[in-house]
C-alpha cells in the first residue's frame, strides 16, 4: 500500500486527506497538535456519513477509509515513509518556503504544494531538489471537486510532472497542466469573475442572490461567484487578490465593499456570514 502525507488537517488539508485514503492509500495526516488532527479526522468522517447517507459509499467502505488515516504531530516523522507529500497549510509564502526546507529530507517522489495562487517555483527554491516540487491544486472541497490543476513550476522536472498526472487520475480526479504563473489558471479566472461580481453589489446593479443566479442560469456556473467566495472564504479572497493586484495588475484591484467585510469579521461561511448566512452546519441559510 502507497503511503501519502498531508500536512495540514484543516477543510482542504482534511479533504485531500480523505481522497488519498478512498483511493487505497495510507495516509498520514499531519498537523501541529492532537486537537488540529481530531478536528480534521471528525470532518472526515462527517463528508463520509454525508457520502452513506445519499447511497455514494456503504458503511463497510467509510470504515475502511477512516482505518487507512493515521494521525501525527511529528512532521519528520509523517513525511519519511511518504512516496507523495501534499501541503495544504495556510496561504502564506514564507510558512510554505519554512515547510518545504524541513521536508527536505523526505524520500518522496513528489512534493506538492495546494497552493491557489503562490509561485510553486520560489517554493521549490527552500528545497534541495525543486525537480520534484510541483503544484497540486485540489478544489474546494476535495472529496467532491473533480478538478486538480497540475503547476509545473520551472525547474520541476516532467518526470515529476507524468508521476502527478498519472497520480491524479489514480485519485479518481481530472487534470489540468498549467504553468507557474500567478494565479494560475483557473484561479486567475475565477477571481477575476468573483471580484467583478462583488463590484457589481457595490454599484447596486443587482442583489449577491440574482447575480449568483444569473450565472447559475445563463452559464451553467453549479455555484456563483458570490456564493463560492462565501465557501472560499472572503479573507483568502482577499489575499489572493492583493496578491494578484501586485503581480499582474488593475483588474484585480480589491474592492472596498471586499475590504470592508473583511474588516468587519464577515469571511463567509466559516464565520457564518458574509453575501450570505451560514449554520453551524455549514447549510446556506439565504442572502445577508
Amino acid at each position: 500500500m502507497k503511503t501519502a502525507c498531508v500536512i495540514g488537517a484543516g477543510t482542504m488539508g482534511a479533504g485531500i486527506a480523505q481522497v488519498f485514503a478512498q483511493a487505497g492509500y495510507r495516509v498520514v495526516l499531519n498537523d501541529v497538535d492532537d486537537a488540529a488532527l481530531a478536528r480534521g479526522v471528525a470532518r472526515i468522517e462527517s463528508n463520509l456519513d454525508g457520502a452513506v447517507a445519499r447511497g455514494k459509499l456503504d458503511a463497510k467502505g467509510k470504515e475502511e477509509t477512516l482505518a487507512r488515516i493515521e494521525r501525527a504531530t511529528n512532521l519528520a516523522a509523517a513525511a519519511e515513509s511518504a512516496a507523495v507529500v501534499v501541503e495544504a497549510v495556510f496561504e502564506d509564502l514564507s510558512v510554505k518556503k519554512d515547510l518545504f526546507k524541513r521536508l527536505d529530507g523526505s524520500r518522496a517522489e513528489i512534493l506538492a504544494t495546494n497552493t491557489s495562487s503562490l509561485p510553486v517555483t520560489e517554493i521549490a527554491q527552500a528545497t534541495a531538489r525543486p525537480e520534484r516540487v510541483l503544484g497540486l491544486h485540489f478544489f474546494n472541497p476535495p472529496h467532491i471537486q473533480k478538478l486538480v490543476e497540475v503547476v509545473k513550476g520551472d525547474r520541476t522536472s516532467q518526470a515529476t510532472v507524468e508521476k502527478a498526472l498519472a497520480l491524479v487520475g489514480e485519485l479518481q480526479r481530472e487534470a489540468v497542466l498549467v504553468r507557474d504563473f500567478p494565479g494560475f489558471a483557473t484561479t486567475r479566472l475565477g477571481l477575476a469573475i468573483g471580484l467583478e461580481a462583488i463590484r457589481m453589489v457595490e454599484q447596486g446593479v443587482a442583489s449577491a442572490e440574482d447575480i449568483d443566479r444569473a450565472m447559475e442560469l445563463g452559464y451553467r456556473y453549479p455555484m456563483g461567484p458570490l456564493k463560492t467566495g462565501d465557501l472560499v472564504g472572503l479573507d483568502v479572497r482577499l489575499a489572493i487578490a492583493e496578491h494578484l493586484h501586485k503581480e499582474l495588475g488593475e483588474q484585480f484591484r480589491v474592492p472596498p465593499l471586499l475590504r470592508r467585510m473583511v474588516r468587519a469579521g464577515k469571511h463567509g461561511k466559516k464565520t457564518g456570514e458574509g453575501f450570505y448566512r451560514w449554520d453551524a452546519k455549514g447549510e446556506c441559510l439565504g442572502p445577508a
